[in-house]
């Protein structure tokens, strides 16, 4: 379990984060939302060990989280691919760092890159690629060191509404297979009410649980159904007094 005790950041006098409570169970799939600018980039960045919160403590599963941690692994929106490396060596850097030898790594990499329908573009350079293909190159990244718990920081916001909800589609086959523990920031509702077990909105900076929307559907979801037209609505009750408050 990821738990979140007491979160707060401060950068010199601007307050980000205050007194962020959350718990994660294990396997579970959580979307957070909330106004530009209200900390949520932030709070993942301090989850993965990559900043130091001002006041609180993460633990996973009663280890205290201090920096960079292999249990925990991260999908940035820009990709952050290394343009001279080939997909198939892009995607098992992170099995490199943690000393596993080049052909295992790469046999591990060609299994999920058959599941993401990139077995043909193993030797292809990231320029060679679709903004989708390359965030499924990132997220096989992240993947392919067995995080218990998977950051995922607007992975695809930069995309087309097509390719998007084809790479949902795909995130969702992995998640059921692998049951990894996901926190996922995006800006978009739809999406949210796609994937999430639960969507956390914040409020305006400072960012702090505004409000918490289980959401007890089967998956697939059907986008156009009643029920995920109710909560899409709520959440965009819950967003729309942020920014009216924020105007």
């Amino acid at each position: 379990m990821l738990k979140i005790n007491n979160l707060s950041k401060k950068y010199d006098d601007l307050l980000v984060l205050d007194n962020i409570n959350l718990e994660i169970a294990d396997s579970e799939f959580i979307c957070l939302l909330g106004p530009s600018g209200c900390g949520k980039t932030t709070l993942l960045r301090i989850v993965a060990g990559l900043e130091e919160a001002t006041t609180g403590r993460i633990t996973l599963n009663n280890q205290s989280i201090t920096g960079p941690n292999t249990c925990i692994g991260m999908v940035f929106q820009d990709y952050a691919l290394f343009p001279w490396r080939n997909i198939l060596d892009n995607a098992i850097f992170g099995l490199e760092m943690k000393g596993v030898d080049k052909e295992t790594a790469r046999n591990k990499a060609r299994k999920y890159l058959r599941l993401l329908g990139l077995e043909r573009f193993e030797k292809s350079h990231p320029h060679e690629l679709s903004g989708g293909m390359k965030q499924r190159v990132a997220i096989l990244r992240a993947l392919l060191i067995k995080p218990e718990v998977l950051l995922m920081d607007e992975p695809f916001g930069a995309l087309d509404a097509q390719t998007r909800n084809q790479l949902q589609i795909e995130l969702l086959k992995i998640w059921n297979k692998d049951k990894k523990t996901v926190l996922f920031v995006t800006h978009s509702v739809d999406e949210a009410a796609y994937l999430a077990d639960r969507v956390i909105i914040l409020s305006k900076r400072p960012g702090r649980i505004k409000e918490t929307i289980e959401i007890n559907l089967p998956r697939p979801r059907d986008r156009t159904s009643m029920e995920v037209n109710k909560i899409r609505s709520r959440v965009l009750k819950t967003l729309g007094a942020e920014q009216e408050a924020q105007a």
